[in-house]
C-alpha cells in the first residue's frame, strides 16, 4: 500500500540528517537554502516581469533637481559649517569621563 508520506517517514529522513551532517551544521543549512529560494523567487518574477510588454514608458525615472546648483562658495561654506558642528560634537563627547578597559 502506497499512502504517501507517514509522520515516522519524516522522522528517519530527519535522523539520517542529523547523522549525516550533524546538529550544528543543520542551521545553516537551511538558512542558506532559505535564502537560495529567496533568491530564485526573485529572479523569476523578474524575469517573468521582463517578458510583459511596457505599457508605460520608463516609470522609473529619477525626480529631476529643482532646485539651482549651489555655487563652489556656498559650497564651500555648507562643508565648513558642517566641520564646524562635527567639531563641536566631538568636544562635548571629548568632556565626558571615558571608560578604560584594562
Amino acid at each position: 500500500m502506497l499512502n504517501g508520506l507517514q509522520p515516522w517517514h519524516l522522522i528517519i529522513v530527519l535522523v539520517v540528517l542529523v547523522l549525516l551532517f550533524g546538529a550544528k551544521r543543520l542551521p545553516d543549512a537551511a538558512r542558506s537554502i532559505g535564502k537560495s529560494m529567496k533568491i530564485f523567487k526573485a529572479e523569476t518574477k523578474s524575469m517573468q516581469d521582463s517578458d510583459e510588454p511596457a505599457t508605460e514608458p520608463e516609470a522609473r525615472q529619477l525626480p529631476r533637481a529643482t532646485a539651482q546648483p549651489k555655487t563652489t562658495d556656498q559650497q564651500v561654506t555648507d562643508l565648513q559649517r558642517q566641520l564646524d558642528e562635527l567639531k563641536k560634537q566631538q568636544g562635548s563627547s571629548a568632556d565626558q569621563p571615558q571608560k578604560h578597559v584594562g
